[in-house]
């Protein structure tokens, strides 16, 4: 199968006057194939922090359910996180024996000869204090496997400067140089060459197990037919594994109040209107006349209104269908957000009782039970995802039309180096044993304190016992955390093309709503130019001060009978 080209690498463009290819028909690409889903997976190897928040999600609050996943496929990322961090304590175990027997030979006194009152275990251990704190600073991660400088600046272009300090190469050579005088003077040194050669292999073996798979399963050639990876046959790994496919990518959702839209990025300009329903063809009337045309009027429901919405938007989809737009892969469902109370294994997240929720709570106001209309554009090989939530009621003569648009950035870009290390392959033998021999000695500590962080979580999760925890939501998205904070300016002029085209659709479909079922509009259209463009509308002011945009501010100076200032 022909791989993806990269967002990275511009396609070539076809000669002057041959048309652009239609692109393939067929239903979007399934969330486990998508780009952002495999440099998240090769993110858990590069990045100990991010590996380290999706199993603390995802594992040891197995309480809490795990966030809408739009456009990613979070199982993946969980089974290759789990890999590392085996991975990483694998390693860490047999470093610690190495340094175990490094040890013991300098209490013992065999091959520790040196120049220096000093063993050698502690010459090299203070060598690798200070490679791993100096990498602690400026590395990309502090994993066992650290991206070297080239591969990073091949993959992000140059925007991560990795200076790498004199301290560790001048004291890598001092190192080297005392053993070969102890060598040459007679010395019994063995155990200074020994063990950090030891060492090396350990860390080798790290390298090559993680360019493996790099190579076998997350370059961009080969992830598109690997089989999606698995957690585990133990049960609780088949528990966790079913919970995270029974609810990513559900139409129904656990929130905390005060964590309602996780999973969904970064709000974009939220906004929200409230107006009076007035049946149309009239003019002012007092509030007795209004609730008689009202009521003479056709009951207009929320489900009327998101019946409306739906097809303006179907219908910008099918337009595109036929460009390279990706309006033409437009989501479009209704979905609903539950407030937490319930365990986490008796939600039902059945077709029918989801069903059931949707149609219950469109259009109801409640302040628990959230209906919302989502519609959602995965942008830049989904590493750009636009997702506007819709909420509409009608209730007590008022309409209520809330539109929450939220924004997903692009996944960190050293995850792309996956990418050159899969180029690169598997075969330069000396220079991957070069690297691994610069890379020992702060690998050697960094293998170390994986191991004790994995027994940590380990310890953590078999004694809090997680499962059976108080009712939660779900506190981090996956796809949030292995994400940076800007965008580049052509992404933040794609967000804003689709959230406004997108908002033009559904406002179109609530005016109609509004004339079928015989209420005026004119108040409804005056009110979305100035609200929904970032502006503020006033029906009538006497008085009083308005101030808008970021950091304004306004004062309102009560006027004397004599014009100045002050008390009346």
């Amino acid at each position: 199968m022909t791989a993806p080209v990269p967002p990275s690498v511009p396609a070539p463009a076809p000669p002057a006057g041959v048309p652009l290819p239609a692109p393939p028909a067929g239903p979007p690409q399934p969330p486990s194939r998508t780009e952002a889903t495999r440099l998240l997976c090769a993110g858990a190897y590069f990045d100990t922090d991010f590996r380290t928040r999706v199993i603390e999600q995802l594992v040891e609050h197995e309480e809490r359910p795990v966030a809408p996943s739009l456009g990613v496929d979070v199982l993946p990322v969980l089974a290759h996180a789990l890999r590392a961090r085996r991975r990483e304590a694998q390693t860490g175990v047999w470093a610690l024996l190495v340094w175990l027997g490094f040890i013991a030979c300098a209490l013992t006194g065999a091959g520790s000869q040196t120049l220096v009152p000093v063993p050698w275990c502690l010459a090299y251990a203070a060598l690798c204090a200070v490679a791993w704190f100096t990498r602690g600073a400026g590395a990309v991660s502090l994993a066992v496997f650290t991206l070297d400088r080239g591969a990073v600046r091949q993959a992000t272009g140059g925007r991560l400067k990795l200076l790498l300090p004199l301290a560790v190469p001048l004291l890598s050579a001092l190192y080297v140089l005392l053993v070969a005088v102890a060598l040459f003077t007679g010395r019994n040194a063995w155990a200074a060459v020994v063990f950090p050669l030891l060492l090396v292999a350990v860390v080798w073996s790290h390298r090559d197990h993680v360019i493996g798979v790099m190579c076998r399963e997350l370059g961009p050639a080969v992830y598109p037919v690997v089989p999606r990876p698995t957690l585990g046959d133990t049960p609780q790994w088949r528990r966790i594994a079913a919970a995270v496919d029974r609810e990513q990518h559900a139409r129904l959702t656990i929130y905390d109040p005060f964590r309602p839209f996780v999973g969904a990025g970064k709000p974009y300009e939220p906004w929200s209107l409230a107006m009076e329903l007035v049946p149309s063809g009239r003019g002012p009337v007092d509030a007795a006349e209004a609730e008689a045309g009202r009521a003479a009027a056709p009951r207009l429901t929320g489900r009327d209104v998101i019946d409306l919405v739906k097809p303006r938007l179907v219908a910008l989809r099918e337009s595109a269908a036929a460009s390279r737009d990706r309006l033409r892969d437009l989501e479009i469902e209704e979905f609903v957000y539950l407030p937490a109370g319930l365990h986490r294994a008796d939600v039902s997240y059945d077709p029918a009782t989801v069903e059931e929720h949707v149609q219950a709570a469109v259009g109801e106001g409640a302040e628990a039970r959230r209906h919302f209309l989502r519609v959602r554009v995965g942008a830049w090989d989904e590493q750009v995802v636009v997702s506007v939530l819709v909420r509409v009621h009608t209730q007590g003569g008022m309409l209520v039309l809330e539109v929450v648009p939220h924004v997903l950035t692009p996944v960190r870009p050293e995850y792309r180096a996956v990418d050159v290390i899969a180029a690169r392959g598997r075969g330069g033998g000396g220079r991957e044993t070069l690297h691994a021999l610069l890379a020992t000695p702060a690998a050697g500590v960094t293998a170390g304190l994986s191991l004790a962080r994995t027994a940590l979580s380990v310890f953590r999760t078999w004694l809090t016992v997680p499962q059976h925890g108080f009712p939660d939501g779900p506190a981090a998205s996956v796809r949030e955390l292995g994400s940076v904070d800007e965008v580049s300016i052509f992404q933040e002029m794609d967000i804003s093309r689709y959230v406004k085209t997108l908002q033009d659709r559904i406002t179109s479909g609530v005016r109609d709503a509004l004339r079928s079922a015989g209420y005026a509009t004119g108040e409804f259209e005056q009110k979305i130019v100035n609200v929904s463009g970032g502006g503020v509308y006033i029906g009538a002011m006497s008085g009083g001060a308005v101030a808008t945009g970021e950091r304004a501010s306004a004062k309102h100076v009560r006027q004397s009978r004599s014009g100045k200032g002050g008390p009346p």
